[in-house]
């Protein structure tokens, strides 16, 4: 092969690509590896550049005469960490190849997805070990307690609908997942989805004693979307809104239409939901939309919450290509902002 091809051929990676001769300096690199680590890397020790003790172990055996290798190594700077699968071949007798995968994104996935296990697992195992207790305690000293039976069974019943509860979200957001990179295109009217969720929720507002108000823009275009989404996630806002800012006696919702927004085409509704209740510190907000992230804990719990309503609201809102913005600060009320592309 010619050089010219050979360098060629190099360049067709889009991965950092390396040619390492058998003292260890580098003979050739592609343009993803001087990106990687600039032009002093020509001519450079390979050891001295990757200086992780599992790579610089590698690279030893492959100048030794191994045949393959590979190795993880990471690289860092002021605003992420990169983790990376260094993987080593030989050429020939005087030269190996070395090769560069990021592998930070599956890495990433693979934490998620361990905190989900995780955090599901936690979330079902406190109330079936409270069911499993009060039913032990049912079938022995408390039989014949007609007080402490019925008082066991409302309990249970509240950890019954606890876990059905966290089933239900947790198989929304599964669907919502599986939908993500088809754009619903239905028209939507954003006020016929806000009477519904009003509707919906007139008992536990009435309850509360709350006042509701609602204004929206007059002769308001549709959005583009899936209607039942779209109920699901103003139903999860406003009962945020009911469940943590009830003390503020108002929840105001507000609509406006934008005529541009950076990272859309066209216009937007911009619509906001507010309470007046304690407010959110913000150094939990940027939190808020992770699955099982509950700013105060005990009270989510207490109210019924499973830690997924704003993850589903977030997922949703993407699979729309809208956003979700969280305004709060302690003692000024709280407001969740969704912004819709409009048809």
């Amino acid at each position: 092969m010619s050089p010219n091809a050979f360098t060629a051929l190099l360049e067709a990676f889009s991965e950092p690509v390396l040619v390492v001769r058998e003292d260890g300096t580098v003979e050739t690199a592609n343009t993803a590896a001087l990106e990687l680590f600039g032009k002093r890397i020509m001519g450079a020790q390979l050891r001295a550049l990757l200086r992780q003790p599992e790579v610089t172990a590698m690279l030893e055996r492959m100048i030794a005469g191994a045949d393959t290798g590979s190795a993880a190594y990471s690289t860092s700077d002021a605003s992420s960490e990169r983790s990376w699968k260094v993987t080593a071949r030989r050429m020939d007798t005087h030269a190996f190849v070395v090769s560069l995968r990021d592998t930070s994104e599956l890495e990433a996935a693979e934490a998620q997805r361990r905190d989900f296990v995780a955090n599901v697992s936690h979330e079902l195992r406190s109330p079936l070990t409270v069911l499993a207790g009060f039913l032990e305690t049912l079938q022995g000293a408390a039989a014949e307690d007609p007080d402490a039976r019925n008082e066991f069974l409302a309990i249970m019943q509240n950890e019954t609908e606890r876990m059905t509860g966290l089933v239900a979200d947790l198989l929304s957001l599964s669907r919502v997942e599986a939908s993500a990179r088809i754009r619903p295109r239905d028209p939507v009217a954003i006020d016929m989805v806000l009477h519904a969720t009003l509707a919906a929720l007139r008992p536990q507002i009435e309850q509360a004693g709350l006042h509701v108000t609602c204004d929206l823009p007059e002769n308001l275009s549709s959005v583009p979307g899936d209607y039942d989404q779209l109920v699901q996630v103003y139903h999860n806002l406003v009962e945020n809104a009911l469940k943590y800012g009830a003390d503020g006696g108002v929840i105001e919702i507000t609509g406006v239409v934008v005529p541009r927004l950076p990272g859309l085409d066209g216009p937007a509704l911009r619509l906001g939901i507010r309470d007046y209740g304690e407010g959110i510190d913000p150094i939990h907000i940027p939190r808020l939309t992770e699955r099982f992230y509950r700013a105060d804990r005990a009270r989510s719990r207490e109210s019924g919450g499973t830690g997924l309503g704003l993850a589903i609201v977030k997922h949703i809102l993407g699979r729309h290509r809208g956003r979700l913005i969280i305004r709060s600060h302690p003692g000024e009320g709280s407001t969740f902002e969704t912004i819709l592309p409009l048809s």
